[in-house]
């Protein structure tokens, strides 16, 4: 039982991230009807450009304070990241948006493709690593000689997750800006008749989007304490898999599909064998899509006529 308890908490940490990379998935779907293939890989982006910036503070300047540190990196991470997903938006989707459907795919590959390896010649193949940011754990009991804990850096990451779920929640349901995305969701020509700036609506998302991966990939930084260049591709791919398990284009879908994803992974690596975890996160990849294609959270698409 001791075990299970703190699987969960693992596996909770976990799907927290892949939950949040998920929401970016499921919010560019939703209004474009484009998987973005390269969001893994604007994550992994995100993890560099925070430990570049950790590095940096904590080298060259001197920030004290670990806290102080830590919203610095995020900030930094964050505002990199969007002007990343800014120019991708403006370069590889919007020029092939009225194109055949096939076009933006390859063009979101390719981008996956170009970041991987900007980054691996930049920063090198190896892993990239840095003293641990964060100390200190909780024990919440302890039975048959086990104890069953909650880190500080677990604990951080179920408060940032929460905190920007609800804030993000709020912006789609109250706001003007979470007005026109609906809008645009529903269809873009009426939305532009009735004074909504699609394109920039769109960027916007993409902006919110890579935003929101930024958090993740400092948060993952913060976590694991190491990063490379390969570490877009299985990430995004479970995020990727938490959005069709959700429901792709539902943003509740998306986060409880990440903890879904998260659980799995954790509970196999405790109970079966760790090194077929990854073959049974993207399993429920194949059997959501045989036998709940909508998800579980998902609408059937219904034809326009």
């Amino acid at each position: 039982m001791e075990v299970f308890i703190q699987q969960l908490i693992n596996g909770i940490t976990l799907g927290s991230i892949y939950g949040l990379i998920a929401i970016g998935y499921t919010m560019v779907f939703g209004i474009i009807g484009m998987v973005n293939f390269a969001h893994g890989d604007v994550f992994m982006v995100s993890s560099f450009v925070a430990l570049i910036a950790f590095l940096f503070i904590t080298t060259w300047i001197g920030v004290p304070s670990v806290v102080v540190a830590l919203l610095i990196v995020l900030l930094v991470a964050m505002l990199f990241t969007s002007l990343v997903n800014w120019a991708i938006e403006r370069l590889a989707y919007r020029p092939l948006r009225g194109s055949f459907r096939l076009a933006p795919l390859i063009s979101a590959i390719g981008m996956s493709i170009f970041l991987s390896n900007f980054v691996q010649v930049t920063q090198g193949p190896r892993n990239k690593a840095i003293p641990p940011m964060v100390h200190g754990e909780m024990v919440l009991f302890s039975q048959n000689g086990y104890n069953v804990t909650i880190s500080l850096k677990q604990a951080i990451i179920w408060g940032v997750t929460a905190i920007l779920l609800v804030a993000f929640w709020y912006l789609v349901a109250k706001t003007r800006l979470g007005r026109a995305q609906r809008a645009c969701e529903q269809d873009q020509k009426m939305a532009a008749l009735v004074g909504v700036n699609v394109d920039q609506t769109i960027s916007i998302t993409f902006v919110i989007a890579a935003a929101l991966a930024a958090v993740a990939g400092t948060l993952y930084l913060t976590y694991y304490g190491v990063v490379n260049f390969a570490d877009g591709f299985v990430p995004g791919v479970k995020a990727f898999t938490a959005a069709v398990l959700g429901g792709i284009g539902s943003l509740p879908g998306a986060v409880i599909g990440g903890l879904l994803i998260g659980l799995i992974e954790t509970m196999w690596s405790a109970y079966f064998s760790i090194d077929y975890k990854d073959v049974a996160a993207f399993s429920v990849l194949a059997i959501t899509l045989i036998f709940l294609p909508q998800g579980l959270f998902g609408r059937p698409d219904v034809e326009k006529v």
